[in-house]
């Protein structure tokens, strides 16, 4: 009896010690869902759209992308840092959720340094455009212009603390500026803002500015990099204007929620850095203006704190703070 009893905890030890493998093997069983801090049209949004699509097929199931717009990103990672820690659900972080918003706000709702890092996926400078009607044809008219009337201009953003908020507020910086902030839901509702001629200018990713000039409804007047970019040839860079200081881009990272297994995270990293070295994925973002980022879980932090740095002298530079 006791030889019995032995060799049934013997094997459900051995059951137990096997539930870790057995559900890395069986993940995922169901659709993943991929949380985005922000609106349709956005540069977040059309990367997370490119992301589900390829990820979907490297890890055999869908990945469905919710849209969880407002509070400058913290209702979608509230929510994503809610929700069950079992890698069915995923978060597409960003400068702001990750980086700006602890910056900014005396209280935030959710744990940036909580969530599980699956990987880094992109990044795109940023380009500062105007309404095609406003009468400068270059960078140089239009810091003129907001010089010689001071407080006239206005510029629409994805919203306070947004990164395309702190872009234009670097611009502000760089060049010692008066101009107005008209924050939206999204950048790209901030985009339809200026193509409507309801704001003067506009300043966001590759992605989500081009594709309104190259039709003629905006105009680009500098990217706010060292040098210019093939998706964008045409765009002075920031150096070559004589403006190094402006240099800005968003990029996106994909997180888990606190606590997610790491025999799940390490499926989903896998999944995520053959989505990246994907030839067609690649040429897609690439002729989109982004870049592909091939971070993995251990350079995360590292990469975070470089970041935080950065947009923390903007930030207190500007002055800008939040309740």
């Amino acid at each position: 009896m006791k030889k019995t009893l032995g060799l049934m905890m013997a094997g459900w030890a051995a059951l137990t010690m096997m539930a870790g493998p057995v559900q890395a093997t069986t993940f995922p069983a169901q659709p993943v869902r991929l949380i985005v801090p922000f609106g349709a049209g956005g540069i977040t949004d059309l990367v997370a759209r490119l992301l589900a699509q390829q990820l979907g097929k490297e890890l055999g199931q869908t990945v469905i992308v919710e849209n969880k717009a407002g509070a400058g990103g913290m209702i979608a990672a509230q929510a994503a840092q809610n929700a069950k820690a079992d890698g069915y659900t995923v978060f597409m972080g960003t400068v702001g959720t990750q980086v700006v918003n602890p910056l900014i706000l005396s209280k935030i709702n959710y744990d940036p340094q909580a969530f599980v890092p699956i990987g880094m996926v992109t990044g795109s400078p940023y380009v500062l455009a105007v309404r095609s009607d406003l009468g400068t044809e270059n960078y140089a008219q239009l810091v003129a212009h907001a010089r010689q009337e001071p407080g006239l201009l206005n510029f629409g953003s994805a919203g306070i603390g947004s990164a395309p908020h702190l872009g234009v507020e670097l611009f502000k910086l760089t060049e010692k500026l008066d101009v107005r902030h008209i924050p939206f839901k999204s950048g790209g509702e901030a985009v339809s803002a200026v193509v409507g001629r309801h704001a003067d200018m506009v300043m966001d990713a590759i992605p989500v500015i081009m594709p309104q000039v190259k039709a003629g409804k905006l105009q680009a007047l500098v990217l706010a990099d060292s040098q210019r970019s093939p998706a964008a040839p045409d765009v002075p860079s920031s150096a070559e204007l004589g403006a190094a200081e402006l240099r800005i881009s968003s990029w996106n990272v994909l997180l888990a929620p606190p606590g997610t297994p790491q025999v799940v995270t390490a499926v989903l990293e896998t999944a995520l850095q053959k989505t990246l070295a994907n030839p067609e994925f690649k040429t897609h973002l690439e002729q989109q203006g982004s870049q592909v980022f091939t971070g993995t879980q251990d350079e995360y932090q590292s990469f975070i704190a470089a970041e935080r740095s950065k947009w923390q002298r903007i930030v207190q530079t500007a002055e800008i703070s939040l309740e």
